[in-house]
């Protein structure tokens, strides 16, 4: 059973993206002067300083980590939540950089994406912050195809900045929505062949009456997610893939590809219909996933808003 609500206008994406930031400036520093190996062994006392000092990480990683395992969450499974986090964050960098002979990368599904592909046509993806789309981007380029991130514009003209710095020889390709043209941008990109990822586990950072937040049954409990991502793909009447980079330890990934929904059969009569089933088809996906690889998960943010505190994390 699921409720609906008017999106509400946050400020918790912008910050949390901020804090994203600031961490990558610092993982980008120790990466460029230490090299991935000796950066590598950065991670342990850069993960305690964040489990110390980290107060709302570590209460989120608490209340989500103890969804996830089915029991309280200890100290520890908050530190390897945290480490994994900063691991993706550092491979990043060489990611951004082209390094991809540094990286076991092992695709899974990827069928419908090389098909479309082959013959020329555009594929949309929808993910979540989980693991890593860097390595999405590796692997689109890999095939000769060109990959786009769609995102909102704050976000865009936080991270946008960063990530040119880090990597200013390699085609950084953004579709930021909220703008007039947006729609028409994306469709051109996609009918160009191009690959389009975006995230569909975060509720939109301002309202909008084109959008609506949904309360699905998400680990144990209703859980905040917007119909935005689903909404655009109805709109442009597109087949989705599911996307995932799920960080394995050490230099290994694997990237999984899922088909989501297809709506190119979308109109005015059964669009909300066929968004409402896509986004409960998504949100079981990422549950699953979440329970099989939970410490890939980095969304700090308590979408369980009836907990009205996190549970408290076990030292043992």
């Amino acid at each position: 059973m699921s409720r609906e609500a008017d999106t509400p206008a946050t400020a918790w994406t912008g910050e949390k993206e901020r804090s994203s930031l600031w961490v990558l400036r610092l993982m980008s520093w120790i990466a460029l002067t230490a090299g991935r190996r000796r950066a590598r062994a950065l991670l342990c006392p850069i993960t305690l300083y964040f489990l110390v000092t980290g107060g709302t990480a570590r209460r989120e990683s608490a209340r989500y980590l103890s969804r996830a395992l089915g029991r309280p969450a200890r100290l520890r499974d908050i530190y390897r939540h945290l480490h994994c986090f900063a691991a993706t964050i550092l491979d990043r960098v060489y990611l951004l950089q082209e390094k991809y002979d540094e990286f076991e990368l092992r695709p899974n599904g990827t069928e419908a994406m090389d098909g479309a592909l082959a013959r020329g046509e555009g594929v949309l993806m929808i993910g979540a912050h989980m693991g890593s789309f860097e390595v999405l981007r590796a692997l689109g380029m890999g095939r000769g195809a060109r990959v786009a991130t769609v995102m909102y514009e704050d976000n865009a003209r936080l991270i946008n900045t960063t990530l040119a710095a880090l990597a200013p020889k390699t085609p950084l390709h953004t579709i930021v929505l909220g703008r007039i043209d947006a729609m028409l941008s994306l469709r051109r990109w996609l009918d160009s062949g191009g690959i389009a990822g975006l995230l569909g586990d975060r509720t939109l950072p301002f309202s909008s009456k084109r959008t609506r937040t949904l309360w699905l049954p998400f680990l144990g409990a209703p859980a905040r997610f917007s119909d935005g991502p689903f909404r655009v793909a109805a709109m442009l009447r597109r087949p989705v893939i599911f996307m995932v980079g799920l960080y394995h330890g050490g230099h290994r990934y694997e990237l999984r590809f899922m088909p989501l929904a297809d709506f190119t059969g979308a109109n005015a009569t059964n669009r909300d219909p066929m968004i409402r089933e896509a986004m409960e088809r998504y949100v079981a996906t990422l549950e699953s996933l979440c329970r099989e690889a939970p410490y890939n998960w980095f969304n700090f943010f308590n979408f369980w808003a009836a907990d009205a505190s996190p549970p408290p994390a076990d030292v043992d």
